[in-house]
C-alpha cells in the first residue's frame, strides 16, 4: 500500500520518533499533520518540514481533543507517539503515591484513548491507527510496576481496538532504547558511555535511531493485512 496522496496525523510529531515518522511519511508522498501540546514546538516543527500542517492539541483534555480533531477533517493514518511522563515513573511500592501515580497513564494511555475515540470516525476505509508503548511492558524492574502496567495496558488496548474498530487497522510499536531528546538531560560526556552500557547485552549492541523506529510505524500504515499487532523495535533486547 502506498502512502502517496494520503494524509497522516502524528500526535507527538514535533520531535523524536514522531518527527521521524512525519519525515518518512512526507518522503513517501503523504501530506502530514504534526500535533503536540506546545504550539511553539508545533510551529517550529512544521517549519522544518515543508508542506506540513501543525495542530496544537492537549490530549489530557477530552473536550479540547474533540474540538481540535473535529476541525481537522478526514485523513488516512493516525500515529500516536506522544510520550510525556506524568506521575512517579519509578518508586518502591511502599512509598508510592497512588493519586500521583495516575499521571503515568494520563498521556500515553488515556490521552491515546481520547484521541482514538474522537478521531477514528474520520479515518478513511483501509486506514490505520498506530499507538506506542515501550519495552518496560516486557522488561520490568524494581520500582517500575506502574510504568510496566501502563505500557502493557497500551498493548491490550491495541488488541481490543483492533477488534472494535475494524476495518480500520489498529497496531502498536514497542520501541527499545532510541536516541531521542529525552536523553539530553544527561551531560554529553557521560551520555554515550551510559547508553553503551545499557545496550551492551543486546544482539545489536547500540542505541537505535528515531528513523529506525519510524520504519515500524510506516510499515504498519502500509501493511493492509496487519492489525492487532505489537511491533518491537528494540535491537533484540527482548530475546536475551
Amino acid at each position: 500500500m502506498s502512502l502517496s496522496g494520503q494524509r497522516v496525523v502524528i500526535i507527538g510529531g514535533t520531535s523524536g520518533i514522531g518527527f521521524a515518522v512525519a519525515e518518512g511519511a512526507a518522503a513517501a508522498g503523504a501530506s502530514v499533520v504534526l500535533a503536540s501540546s506546545d504550539a511553539g514546538k508545533v510551529a517550529a516543527a512544521a517549519a522544518r518540514l515543508p508542506g506540513a500542517q501543525g495542530l496544537a492539541i492537549d490530549v489530557t483534555d477530552e473536550v479540547a481533543v474533540a474540538a481540535a480533531l473535529a476541525g481537522l477533517g478526514g485523513f488516512h493514518h493516525l500515529a500516536f507517539t506522544a510520550g510525556d511522563w506524568g506521575g512517579p515513573r519509578r518508586a518502591p511500592l511502599a512509598e508510592l503515591d497512588l493519586e500521583a501515580a495516575r499521571g503515568v497513564f494520563a498521556v500515553r494511555f488515556w490521552g491515546a484513548l481520547a484521541v482514538v475515540k474522537h478521531a477514528h470516525g474520520q479515518i478513511a476505509p483501509g486506514g490505520s491507527i498506530t499507538l506506542t508503548d515501550g519495552m518496560i511492558a516486557h522488561r520490568p524492574s524494581k520500582g517500575s510496576a506502574v510504568s510496566t502496567a501502563m505500557a502493557g495496558a497500551v498493548e491490550h488496548l491495541t488488541r481490543g481496538l483492533a477488534v472494535e474498530l475494524a476495518p480500520v487497522r489498529v497496531n502498536a510499536v514497542c520501541p527499545g532504547l532510541i536516541r531521542t531528546g529525552v536523553w539530553d538531560s544527561i551531560p554529553e560526556d557521560r551520555r554515550d558511555e551510559q547508553l553503551s552500557r545499557m545496550t551492551a547485552r543486546q544482539p545489536l549492541a547500540r542505541v537505535g535511531e528515531p528513523q529506525e523506529a519510524a520504519e515500524a510505524y510506516l510499515y504498519l500504515m502500509r501493511g493492509g493485512y496487519t492489525t492487532g499487532q505489537v511491533l518491537r523495535v528494540d535491537g533484540g533486547t527482548s530475546v536475551v
